[in-house]
């Protein structure tokens, strides 16, 4: 590796650990509520991304923390794997790095699969949903980081080069079903809570495949459809 492309890869991380620019973030949504509108709210930016919803299926809507953070890595990973086993249901990442950071990311942890992705750089849709900036033990807590290891170690899923977005933006997921009703619900209370997709199948009335493991296993305790 070129010294120039050392101090590029260096001036990327540092970047990702900017605050970025405040937003105001609308209440969280709850089990019941209907899902937030699928335009943009009216404070965006004409050109912010969409997100809209098929009305024969119910959705699960997965929102990432910064492409090249391992815990988004295993929670892509098994969304991906979720979306072939459940095609009677449409599944959602959403990302806010860059459209070129996020299409090199997505070939590097192994393709889509049956996932919609949407790029939402500005997060306009993180704060639409209710998701805003974590703090700092959020994000760099002893544990998140023992987690991190422990990630490499068992999984070998490690820390990728961040080309954009920020590491303090939190991650969420949402089931919402054919009517548009938020049915579960699961933010991210430190970096390396990955959501768990089998109480999202439940929360939406579909049947987990029991015969392969667990998608997703999380450190915390989520009781109850709505798990946060």
């Amino acid at each position: 590796m070129s010294l120039a492309t050392i101090r590029s890869t260096l001036s990327q991380e540092l970047q990702s650990f900017k605050t970025p620019p405040p937003k105001e973030v609308a209440p969280l949504p709850k089990v019941g509520d209907p899902a937030p509108t699928s335009f943009p709210p009216p404070t965006s930016a004409p050109s912010a991304p969409a997100l809209s919803f098929p009305s024969d299926k119910p959705v699960l809507v997965v929102f990432l923390r910064h492409c090249g953070c391992p815990f988004a890595e295993k929670t892509f990973k098994s969304l991906t794997k979720l979306s072939t086993r459940h095609p009677e249901l449409h599944c959602i990442a959403v990302s806010h790095s860059s459209q070129t950071a996020t299409d090199r990311w997505i070939i590097e942890v192994g393709g889509e699969w049956d996932v919609q992705v949407i790029v939402d750089p500005d997060r306009d849709l993180y704060s639409a949903w209710g998701l805003g900036i974590s703090s700092t033990w959020h994000a760099l807590s002893p544990w998140a980081i023992y987690k991190t290891y422990q990630l490499g170690k068992t999984e070998g899923i490690w820390n990728r080069t961040t080309e954009s977005g920020s590491r303090w933006q939190t991650g969420g997921a949402f089931a919402v079903d054919k009517s548009g009703i938020v049915r579960w619900v699961q933010v991210a209370h430190s970096a390396d809570d990955i959501p768990n997709f089998d109480d999202a199948i439940t929360a939406l009335g579909l049947e987990v495949d029991k015969r392969r493991p667990s998608a997703t296993h999380s450190h915390h305790s989520h009781a109850g459809a709505q798990a946060h």
